[in-house]
């Protein structure tokens, strides 16, 4: 889908369809008005006679509106205007690209970015605008004999009353390519694990360097073998697949610039191992690597809007399946870190993995590191499908995170990190387990993996009810792609 965003009057745009807003009391906005008074007040008269009656989200649409260019008019309502904020306002974006999608029309003109949205600039209007616009044509049917027929939108026009500033005209690009990291991150999430193994995400990977001029390197087993990465080849004893652990180096800033890393728990199947998990459901399991496609698609983005900043990728990725080799609950691991670890169960994998990862990545010097992971359904149990949990051992970064995610609209909530949940974590055997039990789950995963980031400034997402839908709308959401590129775009614009 193609983005562009310039002044213009809506009466005058040729398109496939024109969108204005309508509020509840019958108000035409702005861009409404306009046209209303070259359609000699049929807009106004409709609304008079009850046809729009402006609540949130209800929709209109008129063909052939006398003397306006557009071959169709999309009245949406916008509720009332005193309580028109974020929410509102993406749901009218959701239930406006919903119409929209339903026809034939080719390109459609909005001119909704100009409405005030309570404490949101021109520039989040945009992003949303973009993002949201962009999701409504996402499909995800390409392994069907028979996929569906493309949607016919293709081009979204941004009207607006003003000549669009560079700050304007920045939103737009940095949608659009959030837009595409988010696809990518959907498209690796929906491929089943048959398709989508460790050694394909690590050569999606080498495509994406080659594409965008990033520096990727894969170490094999017998490589992480050498590095002692014991935790994380102790959850791949048991498939066939072998494990790969990815690095991307995206160098946009200066050489002595530290780098930000983004550390994505790449478990491209979990079967839950030894420890089983239950049959329902479970192939929505091929999701669990949806922190490693998130890495990659905030990769795409960030080299794509060429931010002036370091930033590595390390992706660990393997499968997590029963087989005689594999591992046993009681078994007691070395990590990379040379810490030991009693593996109380084996579904308990992603901080497996994830410890070796972030004691690895520690070579690269980082300013910052964010790990992101499916982690725990405890987190699902804590905040549902809204908000991702979000650990740190440094409230400034949280803090970072979480403007980050409420710019975007990609929402986190900070989570307790207190040294009183780490006991829960204590082993009669080893140095520590890998569960702390059923209380504070989310927790206790999070400081199992805080144990192995104590050399630098840390953050956990843990996106395991954030990161897919289930049901009827079964899929990869693409997040937490905007929450990252957005912590991005700051630390680029704030850099030394």
């Amino acid at each position: 889908m193609e983005f562009s965003i310039k002044q213009s009057s809506p009466e005058k745009q040729r398109c496939g369809c024109v969108v204005v807003g309508v509020y509840e009391n019958g108000k035409l906005s702005a861009p409404a008005q306009l046209l209303d008074k070259s359609a000699a007040h049929q807009l106004s008269d409709l609304v008079a006679r009850g046809d729009m009656s402006g609540k949130a989200g209800t929709t209109l649409m008129l063909h052939h509106v006398s003397s306006i260019a557009a071959e169709r008019v999309l009245l949406v309502g916008l509720g009332k205007a005193g309580e028109f904020a974020s929410k509102q306002f993406i749901d009218v974006l959701r239930s406006t690209m919903s119409a929209l999608q339903k026809t034939a029309c080719k390109d459609a003109s909005l001119y909704l970015a100009d409405l005030p949205v309570k404490g949101r600039d021109v520039a989040w209007k945009i992003m949303q605008s973009v993002l949201i616009a962009a999701e409504s044509g996402y499909r995800s049917d390409q392994l069907k004999s028979k996929p569906a027929d493309a949607p016919k939108l293709r081009k979204i026009l941004l009207g607006c009353n003003g000549k669009p500033d560079s700050k304007a005209q920045t939103a737009l690009s940095q949608a659009s390519a959030i837009a595409h990291g988010m696809k990518l991150t959907k498209d690796l999430g929906n491929l089943p694990g048959n398709i989508c193994t460790p050694a394909y995400l690590a050569d999606q990977a080498k495509t994406l360097a080659k594409q965008r001029k990033l520096k990727a390197t894969v170490l094999e087993e017998k490589d992480m073998q050498k590095l002692g990465m014991h935790s994380l080849l102790s959850v791949t004893r048991g498939s066939r697949q072998p494990a790969k652990l990815i690095t991307l180096e995206y160098s946009g800033g200066a050489k002595k610039q530290k780098p930000v890393v983004l550390v994505g728990k790449g478990i491209t199947f979990d079967s839950g191992g030894i420890s089983l998990k239950p049959g329902a459901e479970m192939d929505e399991m091929k999701y669990d690597m949806c922190g490693a496609a998130s890495v990659l698609g905030t990769m795409q983005a960030i080299a794509e809007m060429g931010l002036k900043l370091n930033v590595v990728a390390v992706i660990p990725s393997c499968e997590n399946m029963p087989d005689g080799a594999a591992s046993k609950p009681g078994d007691i691991v070395k990590s990379m870190s040379g810490q030991s670890i009693e593996i109380l169960n084996t579904d308990a994998e992603g901080r497996l993995i994830l410890c070796d990862a972030l004691t690895y990545t520690a070579r690269f010097a980082p300013d910052t590191v964010v790990d992101i992971a499916t982690l725990t359904g405890a987190c699902v149990i804590a905040l549902g499908h809204v908000a991702t949990g979000l650990f740190s051992n440094d409230d400034k970064l949280a803090r970072e995170l979480l403007d980050a995610g409420d710019y975007s609209y990609d929402r986190a909530w900070h989570m307790p990190l207190w040294e009183d949940y780490q006991q829960q974590l204590d082993s009669n055997f080893a140095d520590m387990q890998n569960i702390g039990g059923r209380a504070a789950g989310s927790i206790t995963a999070a400081c199992f993996l805080s144990r192995f980031a104590k050399d630098y400034r840390w953050a956990h997402l843990d996106i395991a009810g954030t990161a897919w839908k289930s049901g009827k709308e079964k899929g990869s959401t693409g997040r937490p792609v905007p929450l990252l590129a957005q912590y991005l775009i700051h630390r680029a614009q704030t850099a030394k």
